[in-house]
């Protein structure tokens, strides 16, 4: 089943001799449950691509179609909600609301929606991220590995189709960017999500089944464990 399905996106910032063509007419697809990477040195469009994706940044030209629905046909109100319960973001930074415990603030994107959290689903995403014993620790009281598997159970519990994550162990040691990568694959695995990764370590191609490269805007797909 086809998850995302991205057609001839193209996006330019800048005039003149500051003109810089971030993306040139990128197309791709990815289907459920697929883990996809992202690769290319700083500067080289990765990142736009997945704001674009994300719905964060509007494309010049393209189209973006998740589950079959087109973001950028959607209002700027119709395309939040949608975004928010269809896509699940993890960034470099943990983004953790610091007065919440580890379960409040995976649960908040529910509650940004007026749902009550299930807690048989928050027991099972707590197991499934290791932190059943620190449910109620606060972001301060855990270590930079913890804290970005909060941020994984926050991205997952809406249980949305596509999960971007944007550089998901950039801020963290190599044992717990290990450990990191290994919990998002299972996560999407076991919940069946399709995951697309930037990343500048070549290192993380290898969790991948899909690996792309942007260089100077353009994509290609240099196929799985492009190391």
């Amino acid at each position: 089943m086809e998850i995302l399905r991205v057609e001839n996106l193209s996006k330019t910032y800048g005039t003149g001799e500051a003109r810089v063509e971030a993306l040139r007419q990128v197309s791709f697809s990815m289907e459920r449950g697929e883990f996809g990477a992202v690769v290319g040195v700083s500067g080289s469009g990765k990142s736009t691509l997945l704001h674009c994706i994300g719905g964060l940044d509007k494309a010049d030209a393209g189209k973006v179609f998740i589950s079959g629905r087109d973001l950028f046909e959607m209002g700027e109100d119709e395309r939040t909600i949608f975004r928010r319960q269809n896509i699940g973001f993890i960034f470099q930074s943990f983004h953790l609301i610091p007065e919440l415990n580890v379960e409040q603030n995976i649960t908040f994107p529910l509650l940004l929606d007026y749902k009550k959290p299930d807690e048989k689903k928050v027991e099972e995403m707590l197991k499934v991220l290791g932190l059943t014993e620190r449910r109620k620790h606060l972001p301060g009281q855990l270590s930079g590995g913890q804290q970005q598997r909060v941020a994984i159970g926050r991205a997952l519990i809406t249980r949305p189709a596509l999960v971007l994550a944007d550089e998901p162990t950039g801020n963290l040691d190599s044992g717990s960017s290990q450990d990191v990568m290994e919990l998002l694959c299972k996560a999407s695995r076991y919940y069946q999500q399709t995951v697309l990764m930037i990343t500048h370590n070549m290192n993380l191609t290898s969790y991948a089944d899909r690996v792309f490269r942007v260089a100077d805007g353009r994509l290609c797909e240099l196929g799985g464990d492009a190391q």
